[in-house]
């Protein structure tokens, strides 16, 4: 699966030009047969103004990974994606370094997905929990 999830991540990340990904610097690192994981840095672009990570920057990490593991997991030539509803409760604070946000599904139906977002810093503190639902709706 090396080339091919190589392949995947490319793609993932070559998306993200000229987007909110982008300006987050959020960059996609690692795909499985039901998850995909990408990380963003913890830095002065992503601060609340106490100086700690926006909860808002979290949901945007949450619903990029989220929409993109339902675009790589679904017929993207045959459906356009997009989020219907998020839901975070975030759970601990973080100043600097990366957050990862690790997306797995829990429902791969024809039209709504459901993925859970797990959010930890890098020793692998939970940091949010996030829920996503996405539609895919038939391109015209």
């Amino acid at each position: 699966m090396g080339d091919y999830k190589e392949k995947i991540l490319k793609v993932c990340n070559n998306s993200s030009k000229n987007t909110l990904m982008e300006t987050l610097q959020i960059e996609y690192t690692d795909v499985g047969a039901d998850y995909l994981i990408g990380k963003m840095p913890v830095n002065s672009k992503v601060y609340q103004p106490d100086g700690m990570l926006h909860g808002g920057a979290m949901v945007a990490l949450a619903e990029s990974v989220g929409s993109m593991a339902s675009y790589i997991f679904l017929d993207a030539q045959q459906f356009v994606i997009r989020g219907i509803e998020i839901a975070a409760n975030h759970v601990k604070s973080v100043r600097d370094g990366e957050v990862f946000a690790k997306a797995t599904v829990l429902h791969k139906g024809r039209t709504t997905q459901l993925w859970d977002i797990k959010i930890t810093d890098a020793e692998g503190n939970l940091i949010s929990v996030c829920k996503l639902t996405t539609i895919a709706m038939p391109k015209k």
